[in-house]
């Protein structure tokens, strides 16, 4: 039976299956790997203090990713598509590994999150 997502633990669980998948993805994939080039030794961590802070209100995030963002679509292009894209890939690993009302916030949360950086970066 899955659990909801109660702690960082959780968070670096979830993060790191959203990750193994985008590495390989066939649509957005290239974003991180070819174009980002990300360094996942430092973007991990940025990743599980980005979401525990939403999750958990933990004020442990500094950072800016709509300029991040806009770098990146500078860089290649990015459309709804991949955006969309990534909303589903994340929605898919939390609902294989979690359930309850922290899962559906985070979820909500992402979606709110990426509806706003598509906006902004597309614009």
């Amino acid at each position: 039976m899955k659990t909801d997502i109660r702690n960082r633990k959780d968070i670096e669980k979830l993060v790191n299956a959203f990750y193994e998948k985008i590495k390989i993805d066939g649509v957005i994939g290239y974003l991180f790997t070819d174009v980002a080039k990300v360094n996942w030794e430092t973007h991990l961590p940025k990743m599980y203090n980005f979401w525990e802070n939403i999750l958990f209100y933990t004020a442990n995030y500094s950072g800016s990713p709509m300029a991040v963002h806009k770098d990146l679509h500078q860089k290649s292009t990015m459309t709804e598509t991949h955006f969309h894209h990534w909303n589903k890939l994340f929605n898919e690993t939390v609902d294989k590994l979690f359930a309850g009302p922290k899962a559906d916030e985070i979820k909500n949360r992402a979606s709110n999150i990426a509806q706003v950086m598509m906006y902004k970066t597309l614009a």
